[in-house]
């Protein structure tokens, strides 16, 4: 049977409902972390091109031997040291990253199905069999959810980004994106890439329960 979704969630004015840098899960914080300390990254190295370009402009006439050595410091040491540790750090933090969010087996771990299409997702759930969805995602709060992404006929990509990153619905291939909602709530979803004249309506809402809640929604109990 097919379930309507919850209310349609109207982008315009949902900026909050939409910021990847207010998570609302482990995955979306991870990745929030990840922003912010390349943010600081690169403005580190932002400020230290500024500081060695000001003292270019400051400069007058050629350089002494003293000053070649001074400025060896500055270019090798500063310029090109330091921008190459802050990038090698950077790059391996988003590594790290990357790997924690990867979906691997554990206790507790809930599978659910998403199925993209122009211009709707359609959701199904292996422990509720006949269940479907539209326009709504159903998952336990306080659990960790593997979401099955495959598409019905071109290229879409599944966001929320409060509890996660983005993944590609690809015809024909299934990814599996691990998302986790800390707290019950309604959480805003969308298609993150332009896949025709409709996308701009190509939204869902996903729906994190409290344990009771989840069961009933199983048993087909809530609609």
């Amino acid at each position: 049977m097919v379930i309507g979704g919850t209310t349609p969630l109207m982008l315009a004015g949902c900026e909050d409902r939409l910021s990847a840098l207010h998570p609302a899960g482990p995955a979306a914080a991870l990745i929030a972390t990840l922003w912010w300390v390349m943010l600081a990254g690169a403005a580190a190295i932002l400020v230290l091109v500024l500081v060695l370009l000001a003292l270019a402009f400051r400069r007058g006439g050629g350089p002494s031997a003293g000053d070649s050595r001074g400025e060896a410091v500055w270019i090798k040491g500063l310029g090109l040291g330091f921008t190459m540790t802050v990038l090698a750090a950077l790059t391996a933090w988003g590594l790290w990253i990357g790997e924690r969010l990867l979906p691997r087996p554990g206790p507790g771990v809930v599978a659910v199905e998403a199925q993209g299409r122009q211009w709707a997702w359609r959701f199904t759930y292996p422990d509720a069999p006949g269940r479907v969805t539209e326009g709504a995602l159903h998952i336990p709060a306080g659990r960790p959810v593997d979401v099955r992404i495959t598409s019905a006929d071109v290229i879409h990509s599944f966001w929320v980004p409060r509890l996660a990153g983005k993944l590609d619905a690809i015809p024909g291939h299934v990814n599996v994106l691990r998302i986790q909602a800390w707290a019950p709530g309604e959480y805003a979803g969308l298609g993150a890439e332009f896949n025709g004249p409709g996308y701009r309506r190509h939204h869902f809402t996903v729906v994190a329960h409290d344990a009771a809640a989840w069961d009933a929604f199983l048993a087909g109990e809530t609609p």
